[in-house]
């Protein structure tokens, strides 16, 4: 069957959840077999906390956990946005602590839940506000109308797959009849690779290491990441949501210098094509003797580059997908939605990465402003 003949079912649409495969694309996931023990590691126990001036699931924990599972939803008419999230956040609490009945008695290990609101809930504050801005459609992209847009986020990720369906189903329970879901996605990320002093990077379907680049000091993150004002938005950040089916089995054609020459940097290594190490910024002038660019110009590498795009840096939290097709489930933060839609329209362009991909679902959220016990979730926004 061919990629235009394929038509998901409505529950693979849906994205009920499923084995995944280990993958990503902009800060994917291990590829190839579990390394010895590995399937015998158990999930991790160190809790995060949910509480704070940020939402755990962004930074938190370092590296992030292998399972992930989000649901977009929309709001019923008259719902009062504000004591929905002060309930929701509630309800975090409560989970990741263990102490909520709902879990069934698994303990939450290093679970975590990021919350954000769509655009039209945004608006509904002040136009003007960070995240009231809805993404504009880009090429290649096979959108059904409820994958695209939502008014409220829910990122789960934990290290234990089994706390995520269960999770997911205490916070729908708590909402009740206030949300309706549009749509799910499960995923997960492989084992990391050190990549340098305190930083991983997990490869992608594709083979070649990714995430490397990204705003990884607290200088970076006050300056890329974190949203500093308005008030009611600070300490939040903008999260782009994007599924995409990947062309696995056209990649494998290439040459692995062809498939090198796509994103920029040798497979092996992740070393850019221009020399250094694998944290080196690509030379993006650096030529051969004959006068070829070593990175080439439809590189990925080339056309995202930050510099180049005259943008931030975005933080990718992405995650493989093997249901309703293998892929990946594009996560990236940043504090300005131009990061992200100047980047994709420079890439659209003439970028050779996007050639093996295909967008299915399409989002972005203001991720809320941490929250504790004396101010709930969503209070600077929703009184």
């Amino acid at each position: 069957m061919s990629r235009a003949d394929y038509r998901p079912s409505r529950r693979a649409f849906l994205g009920v959840t499923g084995t995944v495969m280990t993958a990503g694309l902009a800060a994917g996931c291990e590829s190839g077999s579990p390394q010895p023990g590995q399937l015998d590691a158990p999930a991790s126990t160190t809790p995060v906390s949910p509480t704070g001036q940020y939402q755990a699931g962004i930074t938190l924990p370092q590296p992030a956990q292998p399972n992930l599972l989000v649901v977009v939803a929309d709001l019923g008419e008259s719902v009062a946005v504000g004591p929905l999230l002060a309930d929701l956040g509630q309800a975090i609490r409560t989970l990741t602590a263990g102490t909520d009945a709902r879990l069934l008695g698994l303990p939450p290990g290093d679970l975590t839940v990021t919350i954000g609101v769509g655009p039209r809930l945004v608006r509904m504050v002040d136009p003007s506000l960070p995240g009231a801005v809805d993404l504009p459609q880009f090429s290649r992209e096979q959108i059904a109308p409820q994958a695209r847009g939502g008014d409220l986020l829910i990122q789960i990720c934990a290290s234990d797959a089994l706390v995520l369906p269960i999770l997911a189903a205490a916070l729908l329970d708590q909402a009740g009849d206030r949300i309706h879901e549009r749509w799910r996605q499960s995923g997960r990320r492989g084992s990391n690779i050190p990549v340098d002093q305190g930083l991983t990077a997990p490869r992608n379907l594709f083979g070649f290491i990714d995430g490397i680049v990204g705003p990884h000091t607290t200088a970076q993150e006050q300056r890329d990441l974190w949203l500093a004002g308005p008030a009611p938005v600070a300490g939040g950040t903008i999260a782009v949501l994007r599924r995409m089916e990947l062309d696995l089995p056209r990649f494998a054609t290439l040459s692995v210098a062809d498939q090198e020459a796509v994103f920029g940097r040798y497979r092996a290594t992740g070393v850019p094509l221009s020399g250094g190490t694998i944290t080196s910024d690509p030379d993006l002038g650096a030529k051969t003797p004959d006068g070829r660019y070593l990175i080439p110009a439809d590189a990925h590498v080339r056309r995202a580059h930050s510099n180049v795009v005259g943008v931030g840096l975005m933080l990718r939290r992405s995650y493989s997908t093997d249901e309703p097709a293998p892929g990946l489930l594009f996560i990236s933060f940043q504090n300005d939605i131009r990061t992200f839609t100047n980047t994709l329209t420079r890439m659209d362009n003439s970028d050779a990465l996007l050639e093996f991909t295909t967008t299915t679902a399409s989002a972005t959220f203001l991720i809320l402003p941490g929250f504790d016990e004396q101010h709930p979730l969503g209070a600077t926004l929703f009184h």
